[in-house]
C-alpha cells in the first residue's frame, strides 16, 4: 500500500483520534486514577494502532504525530504533577513529546525502508528510543512500556540478563506486526492473515521461541529465588513520618523531628538492626550546623544538637536523608560579605553509628529542573523563571558509596535515582548486597505517583538479584525481594513504622545486566542507526535508479 500525497481532513482527523484515545488507553497500563494498579496486559497491544497510524500517515505528519502522542500520554500518565507545580505538568509532556516527534519519524523510516520486515526494525528501534530518553540531562523514565508489567513476574526475569530492554523488545515487536498489516487490510489488501503469517514464519517462530525461553526462564528463576535460603537476615526499621513537603521553617522541622523520634523508639522495642527515615527526613544540615555557630542560625544548631543527643543513646544506626552543606569559598566562613550563605548543598544521605556520622552518600542523578538546570547561561529565561517559582538547586555527588552496618553493606539510591538501572547496578559492582531506596513522593499528593515510582523499583530489584527497601516520607514504604515480590507496603500517606526482615545474599556472583550494564539497550542504538542508513542509501539507490529509467 503506497501513503497517499494528498490526505483528506476526514483522514487526518482519524487519525489524531487514533492516537488520542491510544495515548489514554496507554496510561491506564499503569496505576492512575482509574485503576488504582493500572491494567498492565494492556501494554501487550496498545501500541498496534500507533503502528498502523505510522504506516498509514505522510511523512509530512508523521513527526507532529509523534509529539502529538507523546505529549497527550504524560498528560494522562503524568496528570499528578500538577500537584508538584503547573509548569511541571507542562514542561514533562512537551519534553516527551519533543522525544517522540523525533520517534515516530525513525519508526516510518523503518517501514518505508523495509516493508516487508520493518516491523523488527521498528521493536529495535523503540528500545534504543527508550534507553536514549532517559540518558540526557531531561531524562525520565517514567511511563517506560515494560514497567507496566511490574504484577507479571514470570514475564520480567529476564531483567537480570537484558534490563528492561529484552522485555520492551518482546512487548513492542508483535504490536509493529500487528499494527503493519491491520492498516494494509483496512486498505483492502488482497494479503489474507494466514498468508501474512506464512511469509513471516521465520521471524514468528523465532519470536515465539524467545517468548516461551524467557517464560520457563521466568518460572525457574522466581523458583529459585524463592527457595534459596539467604547468608542473613537483616532487620530493618523504616519509619515513615507523613510530612507535608511544601512546608517548611523552624517549627515544622522540629515536629517532624518530634515524630520521627517517637516512631523510631517505638521502632526500638522490636529489636531492628537499623533505623531508617527517607529522604531529606530530618532538617536542617547536621553536618554544617556542626561545623558553623553564627548569628541568625543559632536555634537551627540547637535543633542539630538535640538531634546529635538522641542519635548517640540509639542501640542501633540511623539512617537519615539530610541536605549536606560544603563552602563555595574554602577560605571564607560561613557568610559571605553581603550576607548570603557560603554554602553549595547536597541532597544527601547520612549514616550515624556509634554516635558520630560515619558516612554519607550525595544524590549523583538529580531530577532535571526541580534540583537540577545545566543550561543558564544558553537559556537565562527558563532558568530565572524555575528560580523564580522556587525550585531547589542541587549539587551532584560523585561517588556510588557503599555503607557498611553489622558486616551488611548497602547503598542508598535517592528518590527516582532508582528508576535508572546503572545507578543500582553501580552500586551492586561496588560491593551493595542490599539497596536501600531514601524517596520523599508526599508533594505529588497522589497514590498513584507513589505507586508508580515504587512499582519501577521491581525492576531493580531483578535486575541485580538484590534485595530492597524504600524507607520513604509517606510510601510506598516497602521491601521487595530478588525475585521481585513487593512485601508489606505501608499504606500511603500514614505515619507509622515498619520492621522488615530483609534477606540478605552476600555470595551472588553478580547478575549478566550488573556486569555488562545496558549492552542490549547499546546494541540497539547501534543497530537501529546502521540498519537505517543502510536502509536510507538502498532506498535512494533505487529511486536514483528508477529516475534514470524513466529518463
Amino acid at each position: 500500500m503506497k501513503t497517499l500525497k494528498r490526505r483528506s481532513l476526514r483522514t487526518v482527523c482519524s487519525e489524531v483520534f487514533i492516537l488520542l484515545v491510544t495515548a489514554f488507553v496507554f496510561s491506564m497500563a499503569f496505576p492512575g486514577f482509574i485503576f488504582p494498579e493500572g491494567l498492565g496486559f494492556i501494554s501487550l497491544f496498545v501500541l498496534i494502532p500507533v503502528f498502523a497510524v505510522i504506516r498509514n500517515t505522510s511523512w509530512a505528519l508523521v513527526a507532529p504525530y509523534g509529539f502529538f502522542f507523546g505529549f497527550m500520554y504524560y498528560i494522562f500518565f503524568n496528570y499528578w504533577l500538577s500537584s508538584f507545580h503547573p509548569l511541571a505538568i507542562l514542561i514533562v509532556p512537551i519534553i516527551q513529546g519533543g522525544e517522540m516527534f523525533f520517534l515516530f519519524p525513525a519508526l516510518k523510516a523503518a517501514d518505508t525502508f523495509f516493508k516487508k520486515r520493518g516491523y523488527i526494525l521498528q521493536a529495535v528501534i523503540w528500545v534504543a528510543f527508550a534507553y536514549l530518553a532517559e540518558s540526557w540531562f531531561a531524562g525520565y523514565p517514567y511511563g517506560t512500556i515494560c514497567y507496566a508489567l511490574y504484577r507479571y513476574l514470570p514475564m520480567i526475569q529476564i531483567a537480570d540478563v537484558t534490563g528492561i530492554w529484552g522485555i520492551i523488545f518482546l512487548q513492542v515487536l508483535p504490536q509493529a506486526f500487528l499494527g503493519n498489516y491491520l492498516i494494509d487490510k483496512i486498505h483492502g489488501t488482497d494479503e489474507t492473515f494466514r498468508s501474512y503469517f506464512k511469509s513471516n514464519l521465520v521471524v514468528i517462530i523465532i519470536y515465539a521461541v524467545l517468548v516461551i525461553v524467557s517464560l520457563i526462564y521466568g518460572f525457574v528463576k522466581i523458583s529459585e529465588w524463592q527457595d534459596k535460603t539467604p547468608d542473613r537476615t537483616w532487620r530493618v526499621a523504616t519509619v515513615q513520618h507523613n510530612h507535608d513537603s511544601w512546608e517548611g521553617g523552624l517549627a515544622t522541622y522540629r515536629r517532624n523531628f518530634n515524630n520521627l523520634r517517637r516512631y523510631t523508639l517505638e521502632a526500638i522495642s522490636q529489636d531492628p538492626d537499623i533505623v531508617v527515615w527517607s529522604e531529606t527526613a530530618f532538617v536542617p544540615s547536621i553536618d554544617w550546623n556542626m561545623r558553623y555557630d553564627y548569628e541568625g542560625n543559632h536555634e537551627m544548631r540547637v535543633l542539630v544538637e538535640e538531634f546529635l543527643d538522641f542519635a548517640e543513646t540509639l542501640p542501633v544506626p540511623l539512617l537519615t536523608g539530610n541536605a549536606d552543606g560544603e563552602p563555595i569559598d574554602e577560605n571564607a566562613g560561613p557568610l559571605l560579605e553581603d550576607g548570603s550563605q557560603n554554602r553549595k548543598d547536597y541532597n544527601s544521605v547520612v549514616l550515624f553509628q556509634n554516635g558520630q556520622i560515619d558516612g554519607k552518600y550525595r544524590k549523583q542523578h538529580l531530577v532535571p529542573f526541580t534540583e537540577h538546570f545545566p543550561y543558564e547561561k544558553q537559556m537565562p529565561w527558563l532558568y530565572n523563571l524555575l528560580l523564580a517559582n522556587d525550585y531547589q538547586w542541587w549539587e551532584a555527588g560523585d561517588e556510588s558509596v557503599v555503607f557498611e552496618s553489622d558486616g551488611i553493606k548497602f547503598s542508598t539510591p535517592i528518590c527516582f535515582e532508582d528508576v535508572f538501572g546503572y545507578i543500582s547496578a553501580d552500586f551492586v559492582r561496588e560491593g551493595a548486597d542490599v539497596i536501600v531506596n531514601m524517596t520523599n513522593d508526599n508533594w505529588s499528593g497522589s497514590v498513584a505517583a507513589e505507586k508508580q515510582h515504587a512499582y519501577i523499583a521491581i525492576f531493580r530489584a531483578i535486575e541485580t538479584r538484590k534485595s530492597l527497601v524504600r524507607g520513604t516520607n509517606s510510601g510506598l514504604t516497602c521491601m521487595i525481594t530478588p525475585d521481585g515480590t513487593l512485601h508489606d507496603p505501608m499504606r500511603p500517606f500514614w505515619m507509622g513504622y515498619h520492621v522488615y526482615d530483609v534477606p540478605v545474599y552476600e555470595d551472588e556472583d553478580n547478575t549478566f545486566f550488573v556486569d555488562h550494564t545496558d549492552l542490549f539497550a547499546h546494541v540497539a542504538i547501534y543497530l537501529s542507526a546502521a540498519t537505517l542508513i543502510i536502509g536510507g542509501v538502498l532506498k535512494l539507490n533505487s529511486y536514483i535508479k528508477s529516475r534514470k529509467k524513466d529518463d
